[in-house]
C-alpha cells in the first residue's frame, strides 16, 4: 500500500519542494498551508506521516501535533524547525513527535529521516501485533485447558497425564520426566508423613509443574544455545503462566500454588517472588529436591546422566541454600532402590 505523507507549512515554496521530492520517491502526497487545511486532510484521508512546521500563523505546529496525536497516535510526525527554535522542537518530542528536521534542510537527509521514521513505526506496530497475537493465543489455549479440565472433573487423571506427556515431548524431555517427578514427590511426601488430600495436591502440582511453558515461544523453549537476558526473562514467566492456567480450576487450586513457587529457593534467591524458608509452599520445597534428582540422573543434550551418588553430593552441598535442610535429611534417608522403584527408572552406576 502506498505511503501517504502530509506536508504542513505556511510557505508554499517549501511545500512544493517537499511534495516534488516525495512524489518522486513514490509517496502519495498532500499539502496544507494552515492548521485548518491540515485538519481537513487528516479527516478525509488516511495519513501515515506528517511533516509539520513549528512556526505557523494562527495555531502553531505544537497545537497541530496535539491534534494529530489525539486523532491517531500511530501517525508519524516530523517537526520542521529553525535551529533557533530547538527548545520547542525538543518539547514536541516529549509531546509525541517522532523526530525533527532543521531548516534549511538537505532534501536527501529529509528523505532518509522519513524512511527511518516509517521503518521504526512499522516495527513498533508489528511488535504490538505480535504481542497481541501471542497473548490471545495463550488466552485461548488457557481457556481451552480450563474448559477441558472442568468438564472432566474427577475423571481427569489420564487426560492430565497425556497432556503432560505432550508438553514433555514438545520440550524434548527425557522419557516421562513429569511423571517421574510426580512419583518421586509422592515417595518423599509419604516418607514425611503427608497423607491425602495434601498428597494428591502435591502429586498434581509435580505432574503439572511446567504447564506454563505452553505459553512460551518454541524459539525460546527449544533454543539449543544459551538464552540471552530478554529470552531468560520470558522463560521465567512460566511459573506465573502455569499458575494462571491452573488457579481458575477448582480442584487444581492447591497444585497451582505449588506450580507458582516451584523455582523458589530456600535462601530466597529463586523466582518469581524470592520467597524464602517456610514461606515457600511445602510441596514446592519437596519438588526442588526431586526435580534435581531427575535432572541429574537423566541424559541431557550437553551431558550424560550422572550417577545417584552425584545427586546426594549435590544435595548435601546445596542444603540450606537451594534446599530445605529438614526435607533434604529425609531425602538422603531414602535408598537408591526406593527412588528407582518409584520412578520406574534405573540410575547410572552401581
Amino acid at each position: 500500500m502506498q505511503t501517504t505523507i502530509l506536508t504542513v507549512d505556511d510557505e508554499e515554496m517549501i511545500r512544493e519542494l517537499l511534495v516534488t521530492a516525495l512524489s518522486r520517491e513514490g509517496y502519495r502526497c498532500f499539502q496544507a498551508g494552515s492548521s485548518e487545511e491540515a485538519r481537513t486532510v487528516l479527516n478525509a484521508a488516511k495519513v501515515d506521516l506528517v511533516l509539520l512546521d513549528i512556526m505557523m500563523p494562527g495555531r502553531s505546529g505544537v497545537d497541530v501535533l496535539k491534534d494529530i496525536k489525539a486523532l491517531n497516535s500511530e501517525i508519524v510526525v516530523l517537526m520542521v524547525t529553525a535551529i533557533s527554535d530547538m527548545e520547542t522542537a525538543m518539547r514536541c518530542i516529549h509531546l509525541g513527535a517522532d523526530d525533527y528536521i532543521l531548516k534549511p534542510f538537505d532534501i536527501e537527509r529529509v528523505l532518509l529521516t522519513i524512511r527511518n521514521s516509517l521503518e521504526k513505526q512499522r516495527l513498533l506496530v508489528e511488535n504490538r501485533e505480535y504481542q497481541a497475537n501471542l497473548e490471545r493465543k495463550v488466552e485461548e489455549q488457557t481457556g481451552q485447558i480450563r474448559m477441558a479440565m472442568e468438564e472432566l472433573n474427577q475423571t481427569y487423571d489420564h487426560t492430565l497425564t497425556a497432556l503432560v506427556r505432550a508438553l514433555d515431548a514438545r520440550e524434548k524431555e527425557t522419557g516421562s520426566h513429569s511423571e517421574r517427578v510426580m512419583n518421586y514427590t509422592i515417595l518423599l511426601a509419604e516418607m514425611m508423613g503427608i497423607a491425602e488430600p495434601e498428597l494428591g495436591i502435591m502429586a498434581r502440582g509435580a505432574l503439572l509443574h511446567d504447564i506454563g511453558k505452553i505459553g512460551i515461544s518454541d524459539n525460546i523453549l527449544l533454543k539449543p544455545a544459551r538464552l540471552d537476558d530478554a529470552e531468560w526473562i520470558e522463560m521465567k514467566r512460566h511459573p506465573q503462566l502455569g499458575y494462571d492456567i491452573l488457579s481458575g480450576i477448582r480442584f487444581l487450586k492447591g497444585a497451582a500454588e505449588m506450580v507458582y513457587a516451584h523455582h523458589e529457593r530456600f535462601d530466597g534467591t529463586g523466582y518469581p517472588n524470592r520467597l524464602a524458608g517456610s514461606s515457600i509452599p511445602l510441596g514446592s520445597r519437596i519438588f526442588a529436591l526431586v526435580d534435581t534428582l531427575d535432572a541429574m540422573t537423566s541424559d541431557r543434550p550437553y551431558r550424560k546422566a550422572l550417577p545417584f551418588e552425584a545427586v546426594t553430593d549435590e544435595i548435601k552441598r546445596c542444603t540450606g541454600s537451594q534446599f530445605d535442610p529438614d526435607i533434604a535429611r529425609i531425602f538422603r534417608s531414602i535408598s537408591r532402590a526406593q527412588w528407582e522403584d518409584a520412578g520406574k527408572y534405573r540410575f547410572n552406576g552401581r
